[in-house]
C-alpha cells in the first residue's frame, strides 16, 4: 500500500509502521488487521508490537519530487495500516527484532523533518484518537499547523460522532471527517458543546467529509439515506462531500455519486 493508492480519496498511502489497537465499533472488521494476520504478525490488540516500515521517509520524498515536477499537490493518507496518533508503542523490524526507538520517535521525524521538506504533499492524518493529536504534534503546530497538513477522525455513527468530533475541534488547522464504515445516521447540524466550543458545519469548522459503507464478507448493512442526509448538510454549508462506496458490490446511486475534494 503506497504510491498510486487504490483508496479513492487519496493519491498515495504511507505507513510509518503496521499495527494498532481497536477502539470502537468501526474497528470490528478492520481490513488492516485481517490483512496483517495473513502474515502471522502479532501487531493488533493489547500486548502487540508495531512493525516499522523500511522506506517511508524516502518514499515521501520521492512522492514530493514527482508532485513538484508535475506542478501539483498530491494527497497522502497516513496511514492505512496504523493510527498515527496511537499512544507511543515499542517497535520491531521485519525480522521481529526489538528496535532501540519507538513509534513516537519516527512520528516526530515525520512531523519535524519530513513534512517541512515535502510541501507538494498534502498529509491526511486520520485517527480514531483525536484527543491525542495535541499531545503528539510539535508545539508550534498547536497554534499554526503547516498548510500541507489535515487532521481527520473517523466517526461511524451518532455515538462516535458525539465523542470524536468535539475532540477534533480542539485542534487548529484544516480538519476532515472520514465517516467509514458508516454504521448509522449522523446529524452534524446540532451543536456539540465542549469547553464552550461548538461544532457548526455552516461555520466551516470541518473542511471535508468522506462517507463510505463497509466492504468485505462480514460487511454490515449500509443505508444510502444516511449518506444523503450528510450530503444535504454539506450542500447547505458548502462543505465538500465525497461518496466513497456503498460496499464495493452495490454501485453508488447516481444521486450520491459525488466526489468533491477540499481546496488546498
Amino acid at each position: 500500500m503506497g504510491e498510486n493508492s487504490k483508496i479513492e480519496w487519496t493519491m498515495h498511502t504511507k505507513n510509518l509502521w503496521w499495527g494498532c489497537i481497536e477502539v470502537h465499533d468501526g474497528c470490528d472488521n478492520c481490513y488492516a488487521r485481517i490483512w496483517s494476520n495473513r502474515f502471522n504478525d502479532n501487531l493488533w490488540g493489547k500486548g502487540s508490537n508495531r512493525k516499522e516500515t523500511k522506506t517511508w521517509a524516502k518514499d515521501l520524498i520521492k512522492y514530493n519530487k514527482k508532485a513538484k515536477e508535475a506542478g501539483e499537490i498530491h494527497r497522502v493518507f497516513v496511514g492505512s495500516m496504523m493510527d498515527i496518533f496511537e499512544k507511543t508503542m515499542p517497535l520491531i523490524n521485519h525480522n521481529g527484532e526489538n528496535l532501540p526507538y519507538n513509534t513516537n520517535d519516527i512520528r516526530k521525524k515525520l512531523f519535524e523533518e519530513i513534512v517541512p521538506i515535502t510541501p507538494n504533499l498534502m498529509y491526511l492524518f486520520l485517527t480514531k484518537r483525536p484527543s491525542n493529536i495535541n499531545k503528539y504534534i510539535p508545539v508550534s503546530w498547536k497554534k499554526s499547523p503547516p498548510i500541507n497538513v489535515m487532521f481527520g477522525t473517523s466517526p461511524v455513527n451518532q455515538e462516535t460522532a458525539n465523542k470524536l468530533i468535539p475532540q477534533l475541534l480542539q485542534v487548529k488547522g484544516k480538519k476532515f471527517l472520514s465517516v467509514e464504515p458508516m454504521l448509522g445516521g449522523i446529524t452534524f447540524d446540532a451543536s456539540w458543546i465542549d469547553n464552550s466550543r461548538y461544532f457548526d458545519l455552516v461555520n466551516g469548522t470541518i473542511d471535508w467529509i468522506i462517507v463510505g459503507g463497509e466492504s468485505g464478507n462480514s460487511r454490515r448493512p449500509f443505508n444510502p439515506d444516511w449518506a444523503r442526509n450528510i450530503r444535504e448538510q454539506c450542500k447547505a454549508s458548502g462543505t465538500p462531500f465525497f461518496m466513497k462506496q456503498i460496499d464495493k458490490v452495490i454501485p453508488i446511486p447516481k444521486d450520491l455519486l459525488i466526489r468533491e475534494f477540499n481546496e488546498y
